[in-house]
């Protein structure tokens, strides 16, 4: 392999506003990431890509809802793996086509992916993360008496489920992203943090819960030794007292200060705080650098003209 970059886009980078939410809308989105990605491998990088998924799987969860007179449910793993597939889709023909665009001879391929999660994480006893549509608090309780569903009341808006987020401990099917990395594929993977399963005598199966994308890619950059983990994000670049009269925007941090930062609070827990964090974890197992900007800034960023850098 050439150098690696673990590359992780948000799954809200495909979803402009509340008016293209659309599948063509999505796709036009991944169209315009895909050329920035593409400009990445024509320098030399081999790229592995990740992103997120939460407005998609929040979709398929709404469906799910609307339909349940008629049509069973989707559990929430099978809402993971049909959201890898759908959006793997977008970014294959995406990259496919700017590849012919530019006559490079580069082929794209999507692995469903699973993220083996420890049974006794602490998580599933604090379930956590919100998922799926707001609800009245009587539509609430009853999922909750009928289906198993922990819910919580939302800071005045409404209701909603909460399922646990546990963290990542291994990539299922990393051989494979591995060996068609090898292969010269542009892998895309670990799509929502990856499909969470637990292991029982040396059996897995899916489990209700969201695994951080972030996380999820932290550990893929990690095992896999990559040269670059660049998380794109609604931003060009990390700033401190982020939306206040005195912030500032942060051109390079070293690791230290990023632990600082986050420690300090700079960092929200909704937002930067999880993207600090996996990028800490990538550079205190050896990464070299990591940076944080948004789609359209790559190139820019790989020059050194815009966002965050961040080095051990």
């Amino acid at each position: 392999m050439s150098k690696v970059a673990v590359v992780a886009v948000g799954g809200n980078s495909l979803i402009k506003d509340a008016q293209h939410q659309t599948v063509p809308d999505q796709y036009t989105a991944a169209v315009e990431s895909s050329r920035h990605v593409a400009s990445m491998i024509e320098q030399g990088w081999d790229v592995l890509l990740t992103h997120g998924n939460g407005p998609q799987v929040g979709f398929i969860l709404r469906r799910s809802e609307l339909s349940r007179a008629e049509l069973h449910p989707v559990p929430l793993d099978y809402c993971g793996a049909d959201t890898q597939g759908s959006i793997g889709y977008m970014f294959q023909r995406a990259l496919r086509n700017e590849f012919q665009r530019r006559g490079m001879r580069k082929s794209t391929a999507t692995v469903i992916t699973q993220t083996l999660v420890d049974r006794d994480d602490p998580a599933f006893q604090n379930p956590t993360k919100p998922i799926g549509s707001f609800m009245d608090r009587e539509t609430a309780l009853a999922h909750q008496r009928d289906d198993g569903w922990h819910v919580v009341e939302d800071a005045g808006r409404g209701w909603r489920r909460v399922v646990p987020s546990p963290l990542p401990r291994k990539i299922v099917e990393f051989d494979a992203i591995v060996a068609l990395i090898q292969a010269g594929f542009t892998v895309v993977a670990s799509g929502g943090g990856g499909i969470p399963v637990v292991e029982q005598d040396g059996q897995i199966e899916g489990v209700e819960a969201v695994i951080d994308k972030d996380y999820a890619a932290s550990t893929l950059a990690r095992d896999l030794k990559a040269d670059l983990f660049l998380i794109t994000t609604a931003v060009e670049k990390v700033a401190l007292n982020f939306g206040k009269p005195n912030q500032e925007w942060l051109d390079r941090l070293t690791l230290a200060e990023a632990k600082e930062y986050l420690a300090q609070g700079h960092f929200h827990k909704g937002s930067m705080g999880p993207k600090i964090q996996a990028i800490i974890w990538y550079l205190e197992a050896g990464g070299r650098e990591a940076l944080i900007t948004s789609p359209e800034h790559i190139e820019r960023a790989l020059a050194g003209e815009t966002g965050t850098r961040i080095v051990p």
